[in-house]
């Protein structure tokens, strides 16, 4: 394959759902594979949905997940302007010019004449009636009207839309690379509207029209765009570009992990993760919706789960490098089903990555969370030596603040585990033991050795003094190994939390 141009287009308008960031992918993937170019184009042509810092966001999305643009707004390019809005002038002339060879027509219908067309036709066997080939006809459209007529309601600037004329007891054929060849009966296709009142096309115009401009090879994007395929293949062959229409590639959808149907926010929202790349606050309404970022997933990971949603290499491998990622890419290899989102595998995900990561590579991307959540500013060397003790127990960024807080706060100890197996005997141990504290070297080893002494010179068991020594330290029954705890958190601090409780324990 040679020239292989490929597009991301999102509309600016929320939060970027992980089926955006998988289309996305998918696209820079068959792109880099094949020394392509990836572009990001913003479509913006509905402005009544735009909102306000949605396309940084989406810039903010794809630089995070490191899918960096060739051409963008951001980046520029040989085939600009990458936002619709900016395009606005060009898209009426190939409207205009569909209409003068009789494949496009005016339609001057108000809403109120759409909608009593909608009440007058709605039957049993058609519940939705549309405009099409059976209705435009009794509508008021430039089909219907005199030329003459025509020519005055557009001259005193009447509002009106401009409509592909859709052929009748036609078969439109799709050529799609994952689902193979796709008839479409025109007699079910309803005649778009390609251009608005407003002078905005809509996104089957402009999509046509800009794919072409930019000279796009192939088309990727969700099966919920296969429906307005054929409208989009007719576009390209009305407008005389049949020879230059891209490859089609509509992508499966990501489905609930509970049922069918697509994986919406609402379901995050329900069932307790995240769907959006980062965090999302919407400024119409400040609802805040989080995002795997922030939760604590590494860019490696959450673009290696995506790529296994609806794709797999054919081997039994599952964790991939992006590298690996671009070599393995094969069209033929995404799933024609869907793909239940599995929270529980994406965190599996991440834990592999964060496994195979150093501490030195771990440390600035642990750094954020562990500040955020102290309110301190830490030290490297000290965190470098907290990751290490407890990188193994993590699945996501977030996870090293949970497995190790007690190494930058004082815990609130868990008493009533420790009340359960105290006796007079382990009082008197940490009472004596400590004492020794003083000559001591202190070290893992160092503690561990004197801890073990101590037991023997009090005829006591390890496993009755261990916990209790944990809890004082950590605050509860969890955490790397206890001796490491003392030695990183030092002497002083290690002094104090064992006498609060003991102090706690005597009340």
């Amino acid at each position: 394959m040679s020239n292989i141009r490929v597009r991301f287009a999102p509309s600016p308008t929320g939060g970027l759902h992980l089926g955006g960031v998988r289309t996305a992918l998918y696209n820079y993937l068959f792109a880099k594979q094949h020394q392509g170019k990836f572009i990001l184009r913003i479509e913006d042509t509905d402005q009544t949905r735009y909102v306000e810092g949605a396309e940084e966001y989406i810039m903010q999305c794809l630089e995070w997940c490191g899918l960096i643009p060739d051409e963008s707004p951001k980046h520029g390019g040989n085939y600009g302007p990458y936002r619709q809005s900016e395009r606005k002038a060009m898209y009426r002339q190939y409207a205009e010019k569909l209409v003068q060879e009789g494949k496009a027509y005016y339609a001057f219908d108000t809403p109120e004449e759409l909608e009593q067309m909608r009440a007058q036709r709605k039957s049993q066997e058609n519940p939705s009636p549309q405009y099409d080939a059976r209705t435009r006809m009794y509508m008021r459209n430039s089909l219907t009207l005199p030329a003459a007529e025509v020519e005055k309601l557009l001259a005193v600037g009447t509002p009106h839309v401009i409509r592909i004329k859709v052929p009748e007891n036609e078969t439109v054929i799709v050529e799609d690379m994952i689902r193979g060849t796709v008839h479409f009966d025109t007699n079910l296709l309803d005649d778009k509207v390609l251009l608005k009142a407003d002078g905005m096309p809509t996104y089957h115009l402009a999509v046509v029209v800009d794919d072409c401009l930019m000279e796009i090879s192939h088309v990727f994007r969700g099966e919920e765009w296969l429906p307005s395929a054929p409208v989009h293949v007719l576009l390209w062959q009305y407008l005389g570009w049949g020879d230059k229409m891209p490859a089609w590639v509509h992508l499966p959808l990501i489905l609930k992990p509970d049922g069918n149907g697509k994986l919406s926010k609402r379901d995050g929202e329900r069932l307790g993760f995240p769907v959006f790349a980062l965090d999302w606050t919407d400024p119409k309404t400040n609802a805040h919706t989080e995002g795997f970022k922030e939760r604590g997933f590494i860019p490696e990971a959450f673009v290696n789960m995506l790529a296994m949603l609806g794709w797999n290499s054919g081997t039994e491998q599952e964790i991939f490098t992006m590298d690996e990622l671009i070599k393995a890419f094969s069209v033929s290899k995404i799933h024609k089903g869907g793909a239940k989102f599995d929270y529980e595998k994406a965190c599996w995900y991440n834990e592999q990555h964060l496994k195979a990561k150093t501490t030195d590579a771990l440390l600035p991307m642990v750094k954020p969370f562990i500040e955020a959540a102290s309110n301190l500013q830490v030290e490297d060397a000290y965190l470098h030596k907290v990751i290490e003790l407890i990188k193994e127990r993590c699945r996501l960024l977030t996870d090293f603040w949970k497995e190790g807080y007690f190494f930058f706060q004082d815990p609130e100890p868990d008493l009533g585990a420790i009340r359960e197996k105290w006796t007079h005997e382990l009082s008197q141990f940490f009472e004596n033991w400590m004492k020794e504290w003083d000559t001591m070297e202190w070290n893992a080893h160092e503690i561990a050795t004197s801890f073990e002494e101590a037991l023997k010179a009090h005829g006591l068991k390890k496993g009755n003094a261990m916990l209790p020594f944990r809890i004082m330290l950590v605050g509860g029954k969890f955490g790397p190994g206890v001796f490491e705890i003392a030695a990183l958190i030092g002497k002083e601090k290690s002094l104090a939390r064992v006498q609060l409780v003991l102090a706690k324990l005597s009340n």
